[in-house]
């Protein structure tokens, strides 16, 4: 490998650019679902969230919020998060994407970021969201959604 190949790998693996075989319409429609997950979720758009998934779809959340520093591994049906989402609510919901790194080979997706999510106007907690997508009948969709939830290093 050529120096310049080795600074080029170097720099472009750790952003998210490089995704092997895809091409930039590829990545955009893979974060078209991410975001449109987002999207259900903030607006309380139980509908628009449950376009995103995947019929066998699961969520796994690691809380390490727990006051003796011990991570509480939670697994949730996609169906009981969507149906949360239309549930009246007092308080805006707002989560916010940020470092969004890509990677894609074929039919397999792997979208990973930051986020902080907000109650109304207070920041509830922060973590990193992993989405796992798989492309079926030519749509992308969520297959997992693992994610890490704190409220120190925010």
């Amino acid at each position: 490998m050529s120096r310049a190949a080795l600074v080029f790998s170097m720099v472009m693996l750790p952003t998210g650019i490089f995704a092997q075989g895809a091409t930039d319409s590829t990545e955009s429609e893979v974060l078209a679902v991410v975001h449109r997950m987002i999207e259900g979720l903030n607006r309380g758009d139980s509908a628009m969230a449950r376009s995103t998934f995947h019929a066998k779809a699961r969520l796994i959340s690691i809380d390490l919020r727990r006051p003796d520093s011990s991570a509480l591994r939670i697994e949730e049906s996609p169906e009981a998060f969507i149906r949360s989402l239309g549930r009246p609510r007092t308080q805006v919901f707002e989560e916010k994407l940020t470092n969004v790194k890509t990677m894609i080979d074929g039919t397999l997706a792997s979208v990973w970021a930051d986020y902080t999510f907000h109650s109304g106007t207070t920041l509830s907690h922060c973590g990193v969201d992993h989405f796992l997508l798989v492309k079926e009948a030519g749509a992308w969709k969520i297959i997992e959604l693992a994610d890490t939830r704190r409220r120190v290093g925010c």
